[in-house]
């Protein structure tokens, strides 16, 4: 008998004749997510995928639950087509528990072959299960642990744990998206959500120095790790945008500033994205969260790109934006009192319906083209990977 973890997946099952594809990248990043580990297996079975974690499975779970395209994982004891080895397995798992505990067995004979039909292998190894650990009891509604026993071909697999995954689609099947970062709490829940949707990231930020200080860098950098946690990397573009925001604020009226400035961002980002062959803009915005959301405000910033932006929050409240944040370990970065751009300037009358044919008016004093490249021409690159992250206090 030996330990494994198996994988369970939901939505991939779904694929029909993509969905050797799709189990091929989900493999791929599950050994991404392990490689730091040395000697864990990853591996595929008539249908099913394990993992070998060699001694290291709670290390080996802490890293794959942020795998997206995994519903669940399950550590295991594989053991010989033999009813005394899978209840000697049973019987342990179920004794490490270590308290009196409702049962039910679930038994799933894909080999049918195996004399006994899962009906009777229920039966069967539930009776042991009474007869030789103390406290249990039969709950077939309601139980507290469920004893899952699967027969295939050449082995069967008992376990009792649920680890859950985060679910999805596993990273790389969609194609490449740019994330407009700003170091709050909405955008890199936005980037989570297509990360589950298969989206591999890349992140971009704009820097205003010295009106941003190197600490609100520094929480964007921080995010961007955390993030690379679930998607393996997430590269990231540092936009200079001083020269920018200066004209914005000489030269536009202070009610359309932030209307301006998100249409020059969608422009930088437009640039770097097709320069790159990124075929979409993702952004945190939520209709109606500030005045840069309302739906009249979001047309006025579109039309600048071609690109599909993609707006994943689009529909959520604050509340379950912070909950989801707080989900997956951005929140406390995200709360540090460094100001980024998009907050240090924020006039005090904004425009909320503004109109594209006066907006338009009020960009014509700026040199836009001149702006653009200068900013991707001073642009940087970081490279952000999936390693533990230790985040200093703020």
């Amino acid at each position: 008998m030996r330990e494994l973890i198996l994988v369970r997946y939901g939505e991939i099952g779904l694929k029909g004749d993509n969905r050797p594809a799709f189990e091929g990248r989900l493999v791929q990043n599950l050994r991404d997510a392990l490689a730091h580990l040395p000697g864990i297996r990853v591996f595929r079975s008539h249908g099913r995928i394990f993992i070998d974690p060699a001694g290291e499975t709670t290390a080996a779970l802490e890293r794959l639950r942020r795998v997206f395209g995994v519903v669940a994982f399950h550590p295991a004891v594989e053991t010989p087509l033999e009813l005394d080895a899978m209840a000697e397995a049973a019987v342990r798992l179920v004794a490490e528990e270590r308290r009196p505990v409702r049962f039910k067995v679930e038994a799933r004979r894909a080999n049918k072959a195996f004399p006994l039909n899962s009906m009777e292998l229920n039966r069967e190894l539930g009776a042991r299960l009474l007869r030789q650990v103390e406290g249990l009891t039969v709950d077939l509604h309601q139980p507290e642990i469920r004893v899952r026993l699967e027969i295939r071909e050449k082995h069967a697999y008992v376990y009792v744990r649920d680890v859950p995954g985060p679910g999805g689609l596993p990273v790389g099947v969609s194609s490449p998206a740019l994330l407009l970062l700003s170091g709050g709490i909405d955008s890199p829940v936005a980037g989570w959500y297509m990360m589950k949707r298969g989206v591999p990231l890349r992140a971009i930020h704009f820097h205003s120095p010295p009106f941003t200080s190197p600490r609100s860098l520094q929480k964007v950098q921080d995010l961007s790790d955390v993030l690379a946690l679930w998607g393996g990397r997430l590269p990231l573009y540092v936009v200079p945008f001083t020269r920018t925001q200066t004209a914005i604020r000489k030269h536009v009226p202070a009610e359309l500033s932030m209307t301006v400035m998100r249409r020059m961002m969608y422009r930088i980002a437009d640039r770097l994205a097709r320069r790159d062959g990124l075929a979409a803009l993702v952004t945190g915005e939520s209709v109606g969260q500030v005045a840069s959301q309302t739906i009249e405000s979001l047309a006025a910033i579109n039309p600048v790109t071609d690109l599909p932006v993609l707006r994943p929050l689009v529909g959520l409240d604050k509340a379950e934006i912070i909950q989801k944040a707080e989900e997956i370990g951005t929140y406390a970065i995200s709360i540090r009192p460094y100001e980024d751009c998009c907050t240090l300037f924020v006039p005090e009358h904004p425009a909320t319906h503004p109109r594209l044919d006066e907006v338009e008016a009020a960009e014509a004093a700026l040199p836009v083209e001149e702006l653009v490249e200068e900013a991707v021409a001073g642009t940087e690159l970081e490279e952000h990977h999936a390693q533990p992250v230790m985040v200093a206090p703020s």
